[in-house]
């Protein structure tokens, strides 16, 4: 529907500009427009669907975001707009995908690794997570390997999920990797994160990475039904 697709554009280009709300100043030339805070309730009140509106609004945004920080036409004062942006919107989603409709698969154990703060795509993989049916246990930023161990331990979790968002911090998957194993050798281990390629996930010993959230949650529905070929 066009009405729809409206919608999702328009929450696509908040997210990418940074426009959280009518009453956030920035940027500028969308001052006292509605911002990705009242159009996802707005979508949401229309009958667009919350997966809808994370798959083809959200995440098509921070993606621009992404491309436009790596080509050096966007910088960190921006991707925090973006991400304040991102944040206002899934608040109105997160409650559509944790109603426990869904039964539950197992737990995923998602983190972003010790020395990096960043956090919008492993909430934006916890929530296609969910919306699978996985129970996730969502340890937060700047996590070191032992959390990691300690949570993998106390909760049965089926998979791991690193997150890095820097070139500097990603090296430290490596150790998590090996640390994980170590004990649980049976553990999937998925990393993801703009500069995480697939070689990058196989030279470090992880079971895969992939190129967008419904990726990442194919890999651990494939590892989960027997084919561990991630």
């Amino acid at each position: 529907m066009r009405h729809s697709e409206d919608f999702l554009e328009q929450i696509a280009l908040c997210i990418e500009r940074g426009k959280v709300d009518s009453a956030a100043a920035f940027p500028p030339d969308l001052a006292g427009r509605e911002g990705s805070d009242e159009l996802a309730l707005r979508a949401l009140q229309a009958g667009v669907p919350p997966a809808d509106i994370l798959s083809r609004a959200l995440v098509p945004g921070m993606e621009r975001v992404g491309r436009k920080f790596r080509d050096g036409e966007l910088f960190l004062p921006d991707i925090l707009m973006s991400a304040r942006a991102m944040t206002a919107a899934l608040e109105h989603l997160e409650p559509h995908f944790l109603s426990g409709g869904v039964r539950r698969k197992g737990r995923v154990v998602l983190g972003t690794v010790e020395g990096d703060i960043h956090d919008i795509g492993k909430k934006i993989i916890a929530l296609f997570l969910q919306g699978a049916g996985w129970e996730v246990v969502d340890l937060g930023v700047d996590v070191p390997a032992g959390k990691f161990l300690e949570a993998v331990a106390a909760h049965g979790a089926r998979a791991v999920g690193l997150s890095a968002l820097l070139t500097t911090t990603m090296a430290r998957m490596e150790g998590v990797v090996r640390t994980v194993k170590a004990a649980h050798p049976d553990v999937l281990i998925l990393v993801g994160g703009a500069p995480v390629t697939a070689e990058f996930a196989a030279r470090i010993g992880a079971d895969g990475t992939a190129p967008d959230p419904g990726g990442a949650v194919e890999l651990l529905e494939k590892a989960a039904a027997g084919g561990r070929e991630a």
